[in-house]
């Protein structure tokens, strides 16, 4: 069993990981979706490592401001 920490941080991942599906990964509009700025949304994507699937399986992480 993790810590709290731990489990707002896992939390906080997955509402990201949901707001950026549910915005086609714009992340202009996921950040305004969770009430947070684009500043924060860049910094937490990076915090939580967050990638998507590209074409051909290909793992496409965020790098400078752009998937």
């Amino acid at each position: 069993m993790g810590s709290l920490k731990d489990k707002i941080n896992e939390i906080e991942r997955e509402e990201i990981i949901n707001a950026l599906k549910e915005c086609g990964w714009v992340m202009v509009r996921a950040a305004r979706k969770l009430g947070i700025t684009e500043r924060m949304i860049g910094y937490k994507i990076k915090k939580y490592a967050i990638t998507k699937e590209g074409e051909r399986g290909k793992t496409i992480g965020f790098v400078g401001g752009r998937w």
